[in-house]
């Protein structure tokens, strides 16, 4: 496989070795010069110095060829977006994966169907919503090209679905309970599984179902 990984300063950089390692070909482009000049060494004719939202940059990376994929990880979603944008459009590269700087950012990236994207700040947010429990509801995995979301949901007393049987819950069409976390054990959602005060579920659902399932597991 051949990948041409566009920024991104260390996190591009770890990323190439992590590439180089498992045995595929990538190309590394580096905007900054110090950078470029610290790395050109060790990843000799495999880095390129330059803008990757150029044409003729992404060109000098080998995008004619054209590669198996593209990575953008620069600190800028504009220009990630720019850069899958151009793979694909200019390329014709079929796989582009996209780092989100700014959640807030993320609609854009929709609009425009560049999918998979990563965000670091969403990954980090989910961990800490995690760990506090006043959340009640908790998204873990977005699928994006699926359009299903994971989600985790912390029961307490209040909760109208405890004491209830999974297969007597009122769920919105479109999700699933997938598990139940309880005394730090999980097990599947059966059927006959009776909900209690403490347990986390997780649940699998359309996109847009969140409201309705928040009102089967959540007080009002």
């Amino acid at each position: 496989m051949y990948i041409v990984i566009a920024g991104g300063g260390q996190i591009g950089a770890n990323l190439a070795r992590s590439v180089h390692a498992l045995g595929h070909e990538a190309t590394l482009i580096e905007q900054r010069r110090g950078r470029f000049d610290r790395l050109e060494d060790e990843f000799e004719e495999r880095i390129q110095l330059g803008d990757a939202t150029e044409i003729h940059v992404l060109e000098r990376a080998g995008l004619a060829r054209p590669p198996d994929l593209v990575v953008a990880v620069t600190g800028d979603d504009e220009d990630n977006l720019i850069i899958c944008q151009i793979a694909r459009e200019h390329f014709g590269v079929g796989k582009v994966i996209a780092r989100v700087n700014d959640p807030r950012n993320q609609h854009y990236f929709d609009l425009l169907g560049i999918m998979p994207t990563i965000s670091a700040t969403s990954i980090i947010l989910a961990m800490i919503e995690h760990e506090v429990p006043e959340h009640g509801l908790v998204h873990l995995l977005e699928l994006r090209q699926e359009e299903l979301e994971i989600v985790e949901v912390q029961l307490d007393e209040t909760s109208p679905s405890v004491g209830k049987r999974v297969d007597g819950l009122d769920l919105p069409p479109g999700s699933r309970l997938i598990s139940v976390m309880r005394g730090g054990r999980a097990s599947l959602a059966e059927g006959d599984t009776e909900l209690r005060a403490g347990d986390q579920v997780l649940a699998v659902l359309e996109r847009g179902k969140e409201d309705a399932l928040r009102r089967v597991f959540l007080k009002s």
